[in-house]
């Protein structure tokens, strides 16, 4: 699938466009079967402090980055020479209190121009009272002050908050299993606890890059995804041969060192990614 005029201007005036049909429910409850399983077996390689790039070591995950159903609607806005920044698996358990608050994901990722988009992938349904993703329309106009909480039920790494916005105007970006947003890098936005009886599963692909992105500091590690091969500032990473190949467990243990060091910069304090 591709996006219609009318997906780009909202996309474009409002920061965001959702929902958007990637596959059934039946396929996303199979992948979500897979990622549980996988938990289950490899819980060192996939925890609450150990959710980033887990696509570099798990196949099912690199096979979705480069899906057509989730890269096509990306083109649209980018262009057809794509890379994939990071991923990051976003899961609240039942019940939980972890949340994620206002923020905009460019402010820490040291990357211009801001040509790049997440795409976030429902494994579950996610509903307001599962803690959906919600967004404020219209803030990707300009840059929003942040502060550091590293607050303990806060998922970012540094509780990055912005708090000059008016958490009335969010829209609550409802997914059914299956579905994906799009959001525009500049765009605050943020989740609630999930206060329902079940578990909330996300899948960010945070960020699919165009060709003329560029790396302002440190280590960036990148997936070619489509196109022309992304530039040598970025480090090129594979995606794994087989599951955990040992490769493919460094790769990710290096991309997620240099992510850290951009998302930490200038921080008073890290805890794990």
């Amino acid at each position: 699938m591709t996006l219609t005029t009318a997906d780009i201007e909202h996309y474009g005036e409002h920061g965001w466009l959702a929902p958007i049909d990637v596959m059934s429910e039946a396929e996303a409850t199979e992948i979500l079967t897979r990622l549980e399983r996988a938990e289950l077996d490899h819980a060192e390689h996939l925890h609450p402090e150990h959710r980033n790039n887990a696509h570099l070591v798990f196949p099912f995950l690199a096979d979705l980055c480069v899906d057509r159903r989730i890269v096509d609607p990306v083109t649209a806005l980018l262009g057809d020479d794509l890379s994939l920044w990071s991923t990051v698996l976003f899961a609240k358990d039942p019940d939980s209190s972890a949340f994620v608050s206002w923020h905009q994901d460019a402010h820490y990722m040291a990357l211009e121009p801001d040509h790049f988009v997440t795409a976030w992938l429902a494994l579950t349904p996610s509903t307001i009272e599962s803690g959906c993703v919600s967004v404020l329309p219209g803030t990707h106009r300009r840059r929003h002050d942040h502060a550091d909480t590293f607050g303990d039920d806060n998922i970012l790494t540094r509780g990055q908050t912005v708090t000059d916005v008016d958490p009335d105007r969010a829209v609550h970006l409802e997914l059914r299993p299956g579905q994906m947003s799009l959001h525009h890098p500049w765009l605050v936005h943020g989740s609630q606890p999930n206060r329902s009886g079940a578990r909330r599963v996300g899948f960010a692909l945070q960020s699919f890059l165009a060709a003329d992105v560029r790396p302002l500091r440190g280590d960036h590690h990148v997936l070619p995804v489509r196109g022309a091969a992304p530039d040598p500032a970025f480090v090129t990473v594979a995606p794994p041969s087989s599951e955990l190949a040992p490769d493919a467990v460094e790769a990710r243990r290096a991309a997620n060192a240099a992510l850290a060091g951009v998302l930490y910069d200038g921080a008073d304090s890290v805890r794990g990614l």
